[in-house]
Protein backbone atom coordinates (compact mmCIF):
# COMPACT_ATOMS: atom_id res chain seq x y z
CA UNK A 1 0.00 0.00 0.00
CA UNK A 2 1.41 3.14 -0.99
CA UNK A 3 1.25 6.23 1.46
CA UNK A 4 -1.02 7.93 -0.96
CA UNK A 5 -3.79 5.83 -0.19
CA UNK A 6 -3.57 5.85 3.34
CA UNK A 7 -6.63 7.99 4.91
CA UNK A 8 -5.73 11.37 6.83
CA UNK A 9 -5.97 11.90 10.10
CA UNK A 10 -8.97 14.64 9.32
CA UNK A 11 -10.72 11.86 6.93
CA UNK A 12 -10.95 9.52 9.91
CA UNK A 13 -12.07 11.92 12.58
CA UNK A 14 -14.96 13.16 9.97
CA UNK A 15 -15.89 9.51 9.43
CA UNK A 16 -15.74 8.51 13.10
CA UNK A 17 -18.11 11.95 14.13
CA UNK A 18 -20.61 11.06 10.76
CA UNK A 19 -21.05 7.79 12.33
CA UNK A 20 -21.39 8.32 15.79
CA UNK A 21 -23.92 11.11 14.82
CA UNK A 22 -25.83 8.55 12.83
CA UNK A 23 -26.01 6.09 15.99
CA UNK A 24 -27.27 8.64 18.16
CA UNK A 25 -29.79 9.86 15.88
CA UNK A 26 -30.92 6.48 15.15
CA UNK A 27 -31.67 6.18 19.30
CA UNK A 28 -33.47 8.78 19.47
CA UNK A 29 -35.75 8.79 16.57
CA UNK A 30 -36.78 4.97 18.03
CA UNK A 31 -36.74 6.28 21.66
CA UNK A 32 -38.85 8.76 21.55
CA UNK A 33 -41.57 6.98 19.13
CA UNK A 34 -41.57 4.53 21.76
CA UNK A 35 -41.56 6.67 24.84
CA UNK A 36 -44.48 8.49 23.46
CA UNK A 37 -46.27 6.08 22.32
CA UNK A 38 -45.95 4.82 25.85
CA UNK A 39 -46.67 7.92 27.95
CA UNK A 40 -49.18 9.31 25.69
CA UNK A 41 -51.80 9.35 28.98
CA UNK A 42 -48.84 11.08 31.07
CA UNK A 43 -47.06 14.34 31.15
CA UNK A 44 -46.50 16.21 27.42
CA UNK A 45 -43.25 14.60 26.05
CA UNK A 46 -40.78 17.20 25.26
CA UNK A 47 -38.50 16.98 21.80
CA UNK A 48 -35.47 15.20 22.62
CA UNK A 49 -32.39 17.57 22.96
CA UNK A 50 -29.63 17.26 20.06
CA UNK A 51 -27.03 15.89 22.07
CA UNK A 52 -26.94 12.69 24.42
CA UNK A 53 -25.84 13.83 27.58
CA UNK A 54 -28.26 16.46 28.10
CA UNK A 55 -31.37 14.05 27.67
CA UNK A 56 -33.52 13.55 30.50
CA UNK A 57 -36.09 10.71 30.13
CA UNK A 58 -39.50 11.19 31.41
CA UNK A 59 -40.96 9.17 34.64
CA UNK A 60 -42.10 5.96 34.60
CA UNK A 61 -45.78 5.87 34.81
CA UNK A 62 -45.85 4.25 38.30
CA UNK A 63 -43.46 7.36 39.79
CA UNK A 64 -45.92 9.77 37.82
CA UNK A 65 -48.61 7.86 39.86
CA UNK A 66 -46.66 7.81 43.35
CA UNK A 67 -46.48 11.60 42.95
CA UNK A 68 -50.20 12.19 41.83
CA UNK A 69 -51.20 10.20 45.19
CA UNK A 70 -49.12 13.28 47.28
CA UNK A 71 -51.12 15.83 45.47
CA UNK A 72 -52.79 17.75 48.13
CA UNK A 73 -51.19 16.31 51.79
CA UNK A 74 -50.06 18.44 54.24
CA UNK A 75 -46.50 20.16 54.10
CA UNK A 76 -44.36 20.84 56.97
CA UNK A 77 -45.55 23.64 57.54
CA UNK A 78 -48.97 22.85 57.34
CA UNK A 79 -49.73 24.59 54.11
CA UNK A 80 -51.09 22.79 51.47
CA UNK A 81 -49.80 22.63 47.95
CA UNK A 82 -50.97 21.68 44.43
CA UNK A 83 -49.71 19.15 42.79
CA UNK A 84 -45.60 19.55 42.97
CA UNK A 85 -42.66 17.81 43.68
CA UNK A 86 -41.92 19.95 46.49
CA UNK A 87 -44.71 17.93 48.72
CA UNK A 88 -44.16 16.08 51.67
CA UNK A 89 -43.79 12.58 51.01
CA UNK A 90 -46.25 9.85 53.60
CA UNK A 91 -42.84 8.28 54.26
CA UNK A 92 -40.88 11.44 55.75
CA UNK A 93 -40.63 11.25 59.35
CA UNK A 94 -43.14 13.14 61.73
CA UNK A 95 -42.46 16.88 62.50
CA UNK A 96 -42.27 18.60 65.51
CA UNK A 97 -46.32 19.57 64.94
CA UNK A 98 -47.29 15.67 66.51
CA UNK A 99 -45.99 16.39 69.93
CA UNK A 100 -47.37 19.63 70.22
CA UNK A 101 -50.84 18.14 69.07
CA UNK A 102 -50.51 15.64 71.71
CA UNK A 103 -49.53 18.05 74.11
CA UNK A 104 -52.93 20.07 73.15
CA UNK A 105 -55.13 17.04 73.18
CA UNK A 106 -53.72 16.62 76.69
CA UNK A 107 -54.66 20.16 77.43
CA UNK A 108 -58.19 20.03 76.04
CA UNK A 109 -58.63 16.93 78.23
CA UNK A 110 -57.51 18.62 81.64
CA UNK A 111 -59.96 21.31 80.99
CA UNK A 112 -62.83 18.98 79.90
CA UNK A 113 -62.02 17.46 83.52
CA UNK A 114 -62.15 21.21 85.19
CA UNK A 115 -65.35 21.57 83.24
CA UNK A 116 -66.65 18.22 84.81
CA UNK A 117 -65.83 19.56 88.26
CA UNK A 118 -69.49 20.16 89.67
CA UNK A 119 -68.08 22.66 92.74
CA UNK A 120 -65.92 24.42 90.26
CA UNK A 121 -69.25 24.73 87.63
CA UNK A 122 -71.57 26.08 90.82
CA UNK A 123 -68.33 28.40 92.39
CA UNK A 124 -67.86 30.03 88.39
CA UNK A 125 -71.55 30.41 88.72
CA UNK A 126 -71.88 32.65 91.19
CA UNK A 127 -69.15 34.72 90.55
CA UNK A 128 -71.49 35.78 87.42
CA UNK A 129 -73.78 36.73 89.93
CA UNK A 130 -73.95 40.50 90.51
CA UNK A 131 -74.64 40.95 94.79
CA UNK A 132 -73.83 44.17 96.31
CA UNK A 133 -73.48 45.82 99.88
CA UNK A 134 -76.54 47.98 100.24
CA UNK A 135 -78.20 50.25 102.84
CA UNK A 136 -82.15 50.59 103.29
CA UNK A 137 -82.74 54.32 102.95
CA UNK A 138 -86.67 54.07 103.39
CA UNK A 139 -88.85 51.30 104.04
CA UNK A 140 -92.65 51.00 103.93
CA UNK A 141 -95.61 48.36 103.56
CA UNK A 142 -97.49 47.55 100.02
CA UNK A 143 -100.43 48.98 99.58
CA UNK A 144 -101.73 46.66 97.56
CA UNK A 145 -99.81 43.06 99.32
CA UNK A 146 -100.14 42.81 103.09
CA UNK A 147 -97.10 40.35 102.97
CA UNK A 148 -95.30 43.05 101.18
CA UNK A 149 -92.33 45.77 101.66
CA UNK A 150 -91.07 48.07 99.66
CA UNK A 151 -87.60 49.51 99.61
CA UNK A 152 -85.54 52.17 98.48
CA UNK A 153 -82.09 50.88 98.44
CA UNK A 154 -79.07 53.07 97.93
CA UNK A 155 -76.51 50.23 95.51
CA UNK A 156 -73.56 52.59 94.96
CA UNK A 157 -75.89 54.33 91.97
CA UNK A 158 -77.19 57.21 91.04
CA UNK A 159 -80.11 56.68 92.50
CA UNK A 160 -81.59 53.93 94.57
CA UNK A 161 -83.35 50.96 93.31
CA UNK A 162 -86.72 50.10 94.61
CA UNK A 163 -86.77 46.64 95.48
CA UNK A 164 -90.47 44.86 96.93
CA UNK A 165 -89.11 41.82 99.94
CA UNK A 166 -91.86 39.30 101.95
CA UNK A 167 -90.66 40.05 104.74
CA UNK A 168 -93.77 41.61 106.69
CA UNK A 169 -94.15 38.68 108.95
CA UNK A 170 -90.69 38.04 109.95
CA UNK A 171 -88.53 41.46 110.31
CA UNK A 172 -90.33 44.65 111.82
CA UNK A 173 -90.47 47.91 109.94
CA UNK A 174 -88.36 49.65 111.89
CA UNK A 175 -84.98 47.72 112.23
CA UNK A 176 -85.07 48.03 108.51
CA UNK A 177 -84.56 51.97 108.28
CA UNK A 178 -80.57 52.24 107.45
CA UNK A 179 -79.49 48.96 107.52
CA UNK A 180 -76.95 47.20 105.76
CA UNK A 181 -78.10 44.23 103.47
CA UNK A 182 -76.90 42.22 100.13
CA UNK A 183 -78.95 43.05 97.31
CA UNK A 184 -78.94 40.46 94.41
CA UNK A 185 -78.88 43.06 91.30
CA UNK A 186 -78.60 41.51 88.49
CA UNK A 187 -82.17 39.54 87.75
CA UNK A 188 -84.66 40.93 85.75
CA UNK A 189 -87.42 43.31 87.31
CA UNK A 190 -90.15 41.86 88.06
CA UNK A 191 -93.63 43.59 88.67
CA UNK A 192 -95.24 43.00 92.65
CA UNK A 193 -99.01 44.20 92.46
CA UNK A 194 -98.22 47.16 90.63
CA UNK A 195 -94.47 47.84 91.62
CA UNK A 196 -91.37 46.83 90.05
CA UNK A 197 -88.68 45.37 91.81
CA UNK A 198 -84.79 46.09 90.83
CA UNK A 199 -83.50 42.96 92.58
CA UNK A 200 -83.57 41.20 95.69
CA UNK A 201 -83.14 41.54 99.46
CA UNK A 202 -80.84 38.03 100.52
CA UNK A 203 -82.13 36.16 103.53
CA UNK A 204 -81.40 32.76 105.62
CA UNK A 205 -84.08 31.38 106.50
CA UNK A 206 -84.57 27.23 108.12
CA UNK A 207 -85.89 24.27 107.13
CA UNK A 208 -89.45 25.65 108.08
CA UNK A 209 -89.35 28.39 107.00
CA UNK A 210 -90.26 29.66 110.06
CA UNK A 211 -87.85 32.20 111.09
CA UNK A 212 -86.13 34.36 108.46
CA UNK A 213 -82.79 36.35 109.20
CA UNK A 214 -81.50 39.27 106.56
CA UNK A 215 -77.88 38.38 105.97
CA UNK A 216 -75.73 40.65 107.35
CA UNK A 217 -72.26 42.54 105.81
CA UNK A 218 -70.17 44.51 108.70
CA UNK A 219 -71.35 48.04 109.40
CA UNK A 220 -68.34 49.64 107.72
CA UNK A 221 -68.75 48.31 104.50
CA UNK A 222 -69.39 50.40 101.31
CA UNK A 223 -72.72 50.23 99.47
CA UNK A 224 -72.29 49.40 96.13
CA UNK A 225 -69.56 47.39 96.47
CA UNK A 226 -69.73 44.20 94.91
CA UNK A 227 -69.50 40.83 97.42
CA UNK A 228 -67.43 37.31 96.38
CA UNK A 229 -67.18 34.22 97.52
CA UNK A 230 -63.79 32.77 98.84
CA UNK A 231 -60.52 34.61 99.69
CA UNK A 232 -59.15 38.13 98.74
CA UNK A 233 -57.44 36.04 95.72
CA UNK A 234 -60.45 35.35 94.77
CA UNK A 235 -61.71 39.06 94.71
CA UNK A 236 -58.83 39.94 92.39
CA UNK A 237 -60.08 36.96 89.58
CA UNK A 238 -64.09 38.21 89.69
CA UNK A 239 -65.12 37.73 86.04
CA UNK A 240 -67.88 40.57 85.06
CA UNK A 241 -71.29 40.10 86.18
CA UNK A 242 -73.65 38.29 84.31
CA UNK A 243 -76.48 40.45 82.58
CA UNK A 244 -79.85 40.09 83.54
CA UNK A 245 -80.95 38.26 80.52
CA UNK A 246 -77.69 35.96 81.22
CA UNK A 247 -79.36 35.16 84.41
CA UNK A 248 -82.62 34.28 83.13
CA UNK A 249 -81.67 32.75 80.34
CA UNK A 250 -78.79 30.03 81.82
CA UNK A 251 -80.81 29.69 85.06
CA UNK A 252 -77.60 31.02 86.63
CA UNK A 253 -79.38 31.72 90.22
CA UNK A 254 -81.66 28.72 90.01
CA UNK A 255 -78.12 26.53 90.27
CA UNK A 256 -76.20 28.76 92.80
CA UNK A 257 -79.33 29.31 95.37
CA UNK A 258 -79.35 25.44 96.42
CA UNK A 259 -75.56 25.51 97.76
CA UNK A 260 -75.87 28.66 99.46
CA UNK A 261 -75.82 27.93 103.12
CA UNK A 262 -75.35 29.88 106.78
CA UNK A 263 -72.31 27.11 108.61
CA UNK A 264 -72.34 26.75 112.30
CA UNK A 265 -70.92 30.02 113.17
CA UNK A 266 -73.67 31.99 110.77
CA UNK A 267 -71.64 32.96 108.01
CA UNK A 268 -73.06 32.87 104.54
CA UNK A 269 -71.14 30.32 102.71
CA UNK A 270 -71.22 28.54 99.13
CA UNK A 271 -69.72 25.35 99.63
CA UNK A 272 -66.17 25.90 101.63
CA UNK A 273 -66.34 29.73 100.40
CA UNK A 274 -67.61 32.53 102.53
CA UNK A 275 -69.21 35.63 101.55
CA UNK A 276 -67.05 38.55 101.63
CA UNK A 277 -66.70 42.10 101.49
CA UNK A 278 -63.72 44.18 101.96
CA UNK A 279 -64.86 44.81 105.72
CA UNK A 280 -65.48 41.26 106.39
CA UNK A 281 -67.75 38.61 106.36
CA UNK A 282 -71.00 38.47 105.86
CA UNK A 283 -73.27 36.96 108.22
CA UNK A 284 -77.13 36.47 109.67
CA UNK A 285 -77.83 37.24 113.57
CA UNK A 286 -78.33 33.91 114.74
CA UNK A 287 -79.40 31.39 112.25
CA UNK A 288 -76.89 28.68 111.76
CA UNK A 289 -77.30 25.38 108.98
CA UNK A 290 -79.85 27.51 107.04
CA UNK A 291 -80.71 28.39 103.85
CA UNK A 292 -79.80 31.40 101.84
CA UNK A 293 -82.41 32.76 99.30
Amino acid sequence: MTMASLPTAAAIANVTKTATNRRFLFFSSSFSSSLSHKFAHSRPFFALRPTFPCFTPPLHKDKVASIQETRGRISRNGARFPFSFCTVSSTEPATSDAPIASSSSSSDKDDGNDNDDPEKKIKDAADMLDIRVGRIIKAWRHQEADSLYVEEVDVGEPEPRLICSGLVKYIPLDQLLDRRVVVLANLKPRNMRGIKSFGMLMAASDSLHENVELLLPPEDSIPGERIWFGSQDDKEKQPDAATANQIQKKKIWEMVQPHLKTDASCTAVLGPHPMRTSAGLVTTTSLKHANIS
